[in-house]
């Protein structure tokens, strides 16, 4: 079960999708709630300014504005908890963007699960940053709630995206919690053509482990192309009308400016549903 969640509130974008998700979620699992908003301080001193009570002076300013910021966010989730009679807490931090980084990434490690809002198009701000580097340095789940998500979030047909590697094993234990609630299971696959799989990584091989747990699934595959598998996952989340799609967080060189692998950085920028990642 995800006894501790943490929720990552935005303060520069609309925070309602990451307060339904998490609170919802909460309420379901009985779980307690811990909510962090961060208020981004981004002012720059230009060198003309002389003295340092006036460099302190606007430092000060920037520091306040954030953290109303931040206060602003909570009012927000803060109503919607108390209606819910649910066990939280409430952190409200004024910080540089590379600060608030390090302060819900150090906060995610210590909680079953972390929800964040998806970054949102056509929208500059650090609050749509912090979900990939939550995603890569969480070291547990996260889970994704659509910019556009609205109302209670309820997993009650998941589809498990399964390509037998690493950090698709992880998703899958991390999201079991969710899988042993759910009422349908769909093991959605690539189609590989005449590549050889290990039969300890094949799809046939994780459903009869699904059904020993007593989780059924059936089988969904895709093709394999990789420009049509993220497309093609939100399409069949579609029209199997999942609630929530199970996947692996894949990563390049942390050097580059992308790091999320393609699937993982389109699935960001264009779920329609709510997704859980494991990296």
């Amino acid at each position: 079960m995800f006894h501790n969640i943490l929720a990552h509130i935005p303060t520069e974008r609309l925070a309602r999708a990451a307060v339904d998700g998490a609170i919802s979620l909460a309420i379901k699992m009985g779980a307690h709630l811990d909510a962090v908003a961060i208020g981004y301080e981004t002012a720059t001193i230009s060198l003309a300014v002389d003295g340092g009570a006036a460099v302190a002076s606007i430092f000060e300013v920037e520091r306040e504005e954030a953290l109303e910021r931040a206060e602003a966010a909570l009012r927000v989730f803060d109503a919607v908890a108390r209606h819910a009679n649910i066990s939280y807490t409430m952190r409200a931090v004024s910080a540089s963007p590379a600060q608030a980084r390090s302060i819900v990434c150090a906060g995610a490690r210590l909680h079953d699960l972390t929800i964040i809002g998806q970054p949102e198009p056509n929208h500059t701000s650090y609050d749509n940053v912090i979900p990939q580097e939550v995603l890569f340095q969480a070291g547990g789940p996260v889970l994704f709630m659509p910019y556009t998500f609205r109302g209670t979030f309820a997993a009650r047909r998941i589809g498990i995206c399964w390509d037998g590697s690493r950090l698709a094993a992880r998703a899958l234990r991390d999201a079991m919690p969710l899988l042993r609630m759910a009422d349908a299971l769909t093991v959605i696959t690539a189609v590989t053509g005449s590549a050889w799989t290990l039969p300890e990584a094949s799809t046939d091989h994780l459903m009869r482990h699904l059904a020993r747990l007593g989780l059924p699934a059936r089988l969904a595959s895709i093709p394999a192309s990789r420009s049509e598998v993220q497309p093609t996952i939100v399409s069949l989340a579609a029209d199997e009308s999942l609630d929530l799609l199970v996947m692996g967080g894949y990563g390049h060189s942390r050097l580059q400016e992308t790091l999320l692998g393609g699937v993982t950085r389109d699935m960001l920028r264009s779920m329609t549903v709510p997704v859980l990642m494991s990296h």
